[in-house]
């Protein structure tokens, strides 16, 4: 595997693991707590929270799959950016959270950044092997 190849792959490895962490949510209440730093006594918001984690299982399992598989990469980088840009821009957009949001703020601007070198590597890859001639 060339060196392009493996930046693309290794950032959407970083994007995927951070995305399989709330996994551990789906474990129940006491788990999402020690996530999120709240009270999820609630079993109404308990259960919106496990359904989250699910989803982010499923987030962060395609974000793996697509790290070998070059066909699901744009998709991959596409799916993995709106997750991570739509959590920092609410998060942003409140600016009051607690410690564990703010843990989780800073995870997701690691998968930022990564999804973001990894995208550009993959475009100007692309490009250079469609621009050099026969």
């Amino acid at each position: 595997m060339k060196l392009p190849a493996l930046v693309v792959s290794a950032s959407l490895l970083i994007a995927g693991a951070i995305h399989l962490v709330p996994v551990l949510g789906v474990l129940g209440a006491s788990k999402l707590a020690m996530l999120y730093g709240l009270d999820f006594s609630d079993p109404s918001l308990a259960i919106l929270m496990r359904h989250r984690a699910v989803l982010f299982g499923l987030l962060g399992g395609f974000l793996v799959v697509a790290a070998f598989r070059p066909a699901l990469q744009p998709m991959g980088f596409l799916a993995g950016l709106a997750s991570v840009i739509a959590f920092l821009l609410i998060a942003g957009s409140s600016g009051q959270y607690n410690d564990a949001i703010a843990g989780i703020v800073a995870g997701d601007v690691v998968a930022l950044l990564a999804l973001a070198v990894g995208l550009a590597t993959l475009a100007f890859n692309r490009h250079r092997n469609t621009t050099r001639g026969p």
